[in-house]
Formats: C-alpha cells, structure tokens, sequence
C-alpha cells in the first residue's frame, strides 16, 4: 500500500491539472496493449497507421524504445504540470532541462527489472547528447498522434476536473478522494492507495497535483521520485464517449429538433465548449450558443463552467433520444 502523508498546507494546496505530456507518454502503453484498453480501438487503429509511416517511425523510435522496454518510466519523462491547463512546449522544455545525474540514475533504476535498449544506454550513458532526441520523439508522437485529437481529449479531462472541483467543494477531501478511483481512501492525515506497493511518500507542504487521464485507465499512480514533486494520475470519467461518432443528421431526430441542433446534440456526447461545437459543426459561436439555449430548455443538454469555459454535456433524457434508431 502507497501512503501519502498530507499537512493542513497540502490539503490546502491540493490542485488539478491537465497534461499533454502524460497524455502522449501514456497512450504508447495503450498502443502496445490494445487488448486492455478496448475503449481506444477507434484511436488505436488510427495510430497503427502512423507508426507504419517511416518517417515518422524512425523519428519516434528513440520514445518508443524507453516506453515499451518494459522497465519503469522514469520520473523525468513526466514532471509535473507548472499550471492547471499544460502546455505540451513548457512541458517538454522542462524534461529538456532535467539534469543529466538525474536521467542516468532513474534510467539506471530500471535497468533493474528490464535490459534496456540500445537507445536507453545512449540516455544513461551521454544524456547531454541523447536526451534532445527523446524530447523530439516525443514531440513527433504529440504531433501525429494526439495532437489532432487533443480538443476533445482537453474537454473530457476538464470536464471531470469540474465535477471533482464540485465535489471538494461540497465535501472537502475525504470526499474528493473517497470518490475519485475504489483503490483510494482518506484516513486520517494520510491518502491511502491499495496497490501492492510498500511506498510512504511525505509531501512536506508540496501539495499533490491530481491529473485526470484518458489513457490510464484501470489505476490510480502516485510518482515517488525524490527528485521531484509527486503526482497522482487517475482514470478520467466519461472516457467512453472520447470516440463515438455520432452524427444525428438524418432520420426522425433531425426532423423533430432540426439538423443542426440534432448534431449539436450528437457530440455533446463528449464534454464539448461552445468553440468546440462550432469547430465541430461549422456553425458560429453564436447560433451554436442559441441552439445550446433551446436543448439546455428542454433538458437535453446541461452546462458546467470550468474556469472561464462552460462544458456541455449530454442529459439522461438527451442520450436516450440519440439511442432511439
């Protein structure tokens, strides 16, 4: 069992973030284990595709060598988030300035439970010279892979970012982790994780950022580098609707609401801001605004703000309609 030891000022500090970065690292894994993520395969099949490009193959081997060896990811390769929303070029800058030390010690700790690649050896051996090439990797695998999909990524992460922040606010912190995955409890001072592990991680007034993910989707995983900030990667909600293709255009549901609300409808399946929508559509902000004010009436749709944006999603009633042939 992982313990994290909290204070009164990591409770108070506890933050959620989105990451990129992690969305790219994690989604080789999935590639390399599509039979465990079943939800991915309309993605998955896309991406198969991208790493029959030669070009792009050759420049993202150097990620894919440290990603599916089989060791343990380091630390490094995922730090955390400086703010709520990453962004992928701040992120990488920040694995770009790891010190080389620290890339030879965390690669060397996983050389432990895997042989390492040929390239692993290159990082650990001449990190200076090696690690560019990784940060280019991963840049190549965010642009091609995620990168195109990152919108609708972006709003199912920040819309359960919404419904957690409600739950804080409603029940404080026992309740955002007793609701958050079953593998966690609140006891005490401490955030309980049941993972097999034998781990006891103090933050010591360094709070505990909580990234929502797309691409973990069965756990719940707390970093414990002493060289870095520990975080907490948690299966995001809703993940089901990420690639549904639902377009509503035809039959009796266009006819009773009309094409263009009946599609707006359709991809409300997914968490989706108005921008989103009107990208998704071809309509304005603005028509698109007044089709979400009709549905929003007559209980189709609901709206959650986050931050400056409000996210829309798609009622019990709304779902029930788009599931009638």
């Amino acid at each position: 069992m992982t313990e994290v030891r909290f204070d009164v000022d990591d409770v108070a500090s506890v933050r959620f973030a989105v990451s990129p970065l992690w969305e790219t690292i994690s989604s080789l894994r999935v590639l390399r284990e599509p039979g465990h993520h079943p939800v991915h395969l309309p993605w998955i099949g896309q991406a198969r595709q991208l790493v029959r490009d030669e070009g792009l193959a050759r420049r993202t081997a150097p990620l894919r060598a440290i990603v599916w060896s089989g060791s343990c990811l380091p630390d490094f390769l995922t730090p955390p988030p400086g703010c709520s929303l990453g962004e992928i070029e701040e992120e990488l800058a920040v694995v770009l300035a790891t010190p080389p030390a620290r890339v030879r010690a965390e690669l060397e700790a996983g050389f432990r439970y895997a042989p390492p690649s040929p390239f692993a050896r290159l990082l650990a051996a001449d990190p200076e010279s090696a690690l560019p090439r990784l940060v280019d990797a991963v840049r190549g695998w965010w642009q091609a892979a995620i990168h195109p999909h990152w919108p609708r990524m972006r709003a199912v992460l920040e819309a359960d970012i919404a419904y957690r922040t409600r739950q804080f606010s409603g029940g404080g912190v026992q309740s955002l982790f007793g609701n958050l995955h079953p593998a966690l409890c609140w006891a005490g001072d401490r955030l309980l994780l049941d993972d097999r592990l034998d781990t006891a991680i103090d933050l010591r007034g360094r709070g505990l950022p909580l990234l929502p993910s797309v691409f973990t989707a069965h756990s719940v995983l707390v970093t414990s580098d002493p060289a870095s900030p520990p975080i907490a990667i948690y299966p995001a909600r809703a993940v089901g609707t990420l690639w549904e293709r639902q377009e509503a255009t035809t039959g009796a549901l266009a006819r009773l609401l009309g094409r263009s609300r009946a599609r707006i409808l359709a991809y409300t399946g997914s968490p989706s801001t108005t921008t989103q929508l009107a990208t998704r559509t071809g309509l304005s902000p603005g028509a698109v605004s007044q089709h979400l004010a009709v549905l929003r009436e007559a209980g189709l749709v609901t709206g959650h703000r986050y931050r400056n944006e409000v996210n829309y999603t798609v009622t019990d009633l709304g779902a029930a309609l788009l599931d009638r042939p």
